[in-house]
């Protein structure tokens, strides 16, 4: 149901944000948070919920960018100090990197590699579709299923 939000809402921020590609990384993080809801509650406005999870990614991409501007150079060192993972959370990265990777594997190839050729290369959808020989509402729709399907994926290894 939320799939059919998709274009309308890159279409919405990139008319606000002035770059598509800027976009489609917000809406890709708006449909994760809305995956990732920890309320089993349903959503009664879903495109209401979507559009205002993606303009609160927004605003908060604008805040932490204007309070970095603001910061000087010993506070942003001091912070990559606090930041360092332990070695625990740094096995628990590698982890969850695996799971990810296994959960990559089960998809389908043009799923996945719509996924991998956005999330790691870069890509735009158009570029995706050209290369893949597919549609651009093909590549959407198998990043968004990509997605999904990762999450739920870890989610169950993780309750092992």
């Amino acid at each position: 149901m939320l799939e059919n939000y998709y274009r309308e809402l890159v279409c919405f921020l990139n008319a606000r944000l002035g770059n598509r590609q800027v976009a489609e990384d917000v809406v890709h993080d708006a449909y994760l948070r809305v995956l990732e809801r920890t309320s089993d509650a349903p959503i009664e406005q879903p495109r209401a919920f979507l559009y205002r999870t993606a303009l609160n990614l927004v605003i908060d991409d604008h805040r932490r960018n204007t309070l970095r501007q603001a910061e000087s150079l010993d506070v942003l060192d001091s912070e990559e100090r606090y930041f360092t993972p332990s070695p625990q959370s740094a096995l628990d990265h590698g982890q969850r990197l695996d799971m990810l990777q296994r959960a990559l594997a089960e998809l389908p190839p043009l799923c996945r590699e719509s996924f991998l050729l956005r999330k790691i290369e870069g890509l735009s959808h158009p570029e995706i579709a050209k290369q893949l020989g597919i549609s651009r509402a093909l590549v959407e729709k198998h990043i968004v299923n990509a997605m999904k399907h990762c999450r739920i994926r870890m989610r169950q290894w993780e309750e092992r």
